[in-house]
């Protein structure tokens, strides 16, 4: 099967950011090839022309297995949406180090897997977008959120590299930094004292702002000319301090 708008890949798409990011590249017409540890919530959305794999980010193999399925059918991935991470929020002194390795496993090796999957296929093409998912906890820190800082201050520094050495052959590189958005990333916090917090401090705001909001942001600028790249989307609700 063919498509006349290239293919995109999405890694964690079975719910918040990623799955409203398939729905709107599905919607203006891309095939999608969607990833996921959650096969059946891929399935659920029920989206035409995707490719779904049932993928966990730390498995490389497994990720490059899942784009050379989808690009057999539609072929190569002209935008890479890295979104795949967790959030184990957590008092340092408390928070088991198992939470640390998870979120250093899937936040920073499992987005550089995403990455290295596409990355040589789109330099020899001259043509390609990696969208990073950071936060803007990879812009400034948080006391609760010590490791998933360094995970995301990570995404940042890798993405800023990988800008500067792939600018030459035309890719462009987004890093994506939401503040608090309506998803299920409290579901992965387990240290009840930070929960709490977080949670009062989205009431006090007025909540988090819409994932499609997000998603239309990526989609606008992936749907701008190659030559012209938005290099960071810093996005959060208005009342949003901090």
């Amino acid at each position: 099967m063919t498509s006349q708008k290239p293919l995109v890949a999405i890694t964690g798409a079975s719910s918040g950011i990623g799955e409203a990011v398939a729905r709107a590249f599905s919607k203006a017409g891309h095939p999608v090839l969607l990833m996921a540890r959650r096969r059946d919530r891929l399935e659920a959305l029920g989206l035409p022309n995707a490719v779904i794999h049932q993928v966990d980010v730390r498995d490389r193999a497994a990720i490059a297995a899942a784009v050379a399925d989808a690009e057999a059918k539609y072929g190569p991935v002209d935008m890479m949406f890295a979104n795949a991470g967790i959030a184990r929020l957590g008092d340092i002194s408390r928070q088991p180090p198992e939470e640390w390795d998870e979120m250093i496993d899937i936040n920073t090796k499992g987005m550089l897997n995403s990455v290295h999957a596409v990355m040589n296929g789109m330099i020899e093409r001259e043509h390609g977008t990696l969208v990073m998912m950071s936060s803007i906890a990879g812009r400034k820190v948080y006391p609760d959120h010590t490791v998933y800082c360094g995970t995301k201050f990570f995404v940042h520094a890798i993405s800023e590299s990988l800008r500067e050495y792939l600018a030459p052959h035309g890719v462009r590189v987004v890093v994506v930094s939401p503040g608090i958005i309506d998803t299920e990333v409290l579901d992965h916090v387990k240290d009840e004292n930070t929960l709490a917090n977080y949670k009062a401090n989205k009431q006090a705001i007025g909540g988090g702002i819409s994932a499609d909001i997000v998603a239309d942001l990526i989609l606008n600028a992936y749907q701008q000319p190659q030559r012209a790249i938005v290099q960071e989307i810093v996005i959060t609700p208005t009342r949003q301090q901090y």
